[in-house]
């Protein structure tokens, strides 16, 4: 499921918010291509790291989240449990990352679906941090400045939709979760090893909006 993974990450760092909303960054949490830019020795909030994990995708975010819960472990065991609790059987998490190389981390489609879904309706954060295309985080004492852009390009090109995040390994392929609220329809497509995660993505919207009488809008 690639970086789909951190959709997950942010619903149980959301779930298990610090009483402090001080969330230091350790050298061992900068790992892998995609970050935010963090370094070692800043202190960021939730509402920050959020923005950084999902519109940049940082992997420095997520592993910020994951160890600033009571244990990094602790916080892999806690996505899975909340798997469990949704009631699915074919999800499992080995990092909150969705990188490569830390044993089975699988999903399905439907289970990437329902998750999503949670996601979206239970945390008004969640909702506005992936619907934004781009995020300025201030310079402070504590941190330096960060500009985030989002990386779900149909946020811009096609009406209605409203983000959420985009996934890439070799193994996983381009994988892609969309939530689209056009219409009055509101639909979650999920798109796992493709070539070209846009275009696809582009036909099932226009396929899923035609099969409930909506002509789709026109798009880029």
């Amino acid at each position: 499921m690639a970086s789909l993974t951190k959709i997950m990450t942010a619903v149980v760092a959301l779930e298990n918010k610090r009483n402090d909303d001080a969330y230091v960054v350790t050298k061992s949490d900068l790992v892998g291509e995609d970050s935010m830019g963090l370094s070692s020795g800043e202190t960021l909030t939730l509402r920050d790291l959020l923005y950084g994990l999902i519109l940049n995708s940082g992997n420095d975010a997520a592993e910020v989240l994951a160890q600033n819960f009571p244990g990094r472990n602790f916080f892999i065991k806690a996505m899975n449990d909340k798997v469990k609790s949704l009631g699915l059987r074919d999800t499992n998490f080995t990092n909150p990352t969705g990188l490569e190389g830390d044993g089975k981390q699988y999903t399905t489609v439907y289970d990437l679906l329902v998750i999503t879904q949670y996601a979206l309706s239970n945390f008004p954060l969640f909702d506005q941090v992936t619907s934004t295309f781009d995020y300025d985080i201030p310079y402070s004492s504590l941190h330096k400045e960060f500009y985030l852009e989002n990386q779900t390009n149909l946020l811009t090109s096609y009406p209605g939709v409203k983000g959420v995040k985009t996934g890439y390994t070799p193994e996983a392929g381009l994988c892609l979760v969309t939530y689209l609220d056009y219409g009055g329809h509101k639909i979650i497509a999920v798109i796992l090893g493709s070539d070209d995660r846009r275009g696809e993505m582009i036909e099932l919207l226009d396929y899923s909006l035609l099969s409930e009488g909506i002509t789709p809008p026109k798009h880029g």
